[in-house]
């Protein structure tokens, strides 16, 4: 049967990843797909539909800022980091945004993606405070815009409209994606963020990270490449944000993660074992449970190691601000490990 390129996998064709447990009642279930890849590019777990088309959302971020960075953009340490990152608005954060900016010869109201309050409260509160209000530098994917706006300046392309898929950089992105992912993409939409964000498949997703984790190590890999590797481990406060997921992720186990809306995730470790997860219902609290679980099923990390990490960011199920149950492994996860 042929995939229809306009939609994502059913139902009928996800498995049970996890499940939401209250007071010893299963009150939910999450459905999706995983595929776990080797650094040789072999699939060595696969869960549900791995091969049907996702927007694969802000996971493409470290994607898109290779086509900056191979753009001429010369990004360095934390701002690599954040122009792959899906941040929360902190002041360091808006700093290393604004650093971009100036760098390019920008301003904030140049950036096309959504003013914002920041997720950060101290953030936030300045802003009030300030009587600023919402912020474009405050908006999660404004480094990567702001890398978007420093490749417009370095080629002399049109700033007003970087965001249109016929732009030079928007066509340089398509190309890096499907490179990396190894595979055509399927359908081209408009981000939350208002960028193009193209659909590809698990499998794709999981092809292109191990090839960004493994680029530090192999001196045929791109220079660039292995440097958007480095800087979102030595920068993963700028990836997401001191205490978020991914960041702790990335500080503890040196395992490149992130996160994209809709239930989306990708891990690697820096020997190119990747995995990559959708959620169907959209929902991602339950997608580093299951990635790290995977990643630990494949012996590409340790039990003991992954068993910490979660414990810091698998959120309790709570009843009058105490915890009555936990978000458990689902069985086709669950089996794995046995």
């Amino acid at each position: 049967m042929a995939l229809n390129p306009h939609a994502t996998f059913t139902v009928d064709s996800a498995v049970e990843l996890a499940v939401i447990e209250r007071s010893g009642f299963v009150e939910s279930r999450h459905i999706g797909s995983a595929v776990v890849m080797a650094a040789d590019g072999t699939v060595v777990i696969e869960l549900g539909d791995v091969t049907a088309p996702i927007f694969a959302r802000s996971t493409l971020k470290p994607l898109q800022a290779l086509a900056s960075m191979q753009s001429g953009v010369p990004l360095r340490g934390a701002q690599v980091a954040i122009a792959c990152g899906s941040h929360i608005g902190s002041l360091d954060h808006m700093d290393v945004v604004e650093g971009m900016l100036k760098a390019a010869g920008a301003k904030e109201d140049q950036l096309q993606c959504p003013a914002d309050w920041p997720q950060d409260e101290t953030a936030r509160n300045w802003l009030v405070q300030t009587e600023r209000g919402k912020s474009r530098l405050a908006f999660n994917c404004s480094g990567k815009h702001a890398a978007f706006l420093w490749a417009c300046t370095e080629n002399g392309w049109d700033k007003n409209s970087y965001l249109e898929p016929n732009h030079p950089l928007q066509q340089r992105i398509r190309s890096v994606i499907e490179e990396y992912c190894g595979e055509r993409i399927a359908h081209l939409g408009i981000d939350g963020c208002g960028a193009p964000v193209a659909a590809v498949s698990l499998t794709g997703l999981a092809r292109a990270y191990s090839k960004l984790a493994k680029a530090p190590g192999d001196k045929n890999s791109n220079a660039r490449a292995a440097t958007i590797a480095t800087s979102m481990l030595d920068y993963p406060w700028a990836v997401q944000g001191r205490g978020q997921t991914n960041t702790i992720v990335m500080d503890e186990l040196g395992i490149l993660a992130k996160i994209g809306a809709e239930g989306v995730l990708v891990m690697a470790t820096r020997q190119g074992v990747s995995v990559a997860i959708k959620m169907l219902d959209g929902n991602i609290r339950a997608t580093t449970l299951v990635g790290l679980t995977l990643l630990a099923a494949s012996g590409a990390v340790e039990i003991p190691e992954v068993s910490s990490v979660l414990d810091k960011v698998v959120d309790p199920v709570l009843g009058g601000g105490r915890p009555v149950g936990k978000i458990r492994l689902g069985r086709a996860v669950a089996a794995l490990l046995d």
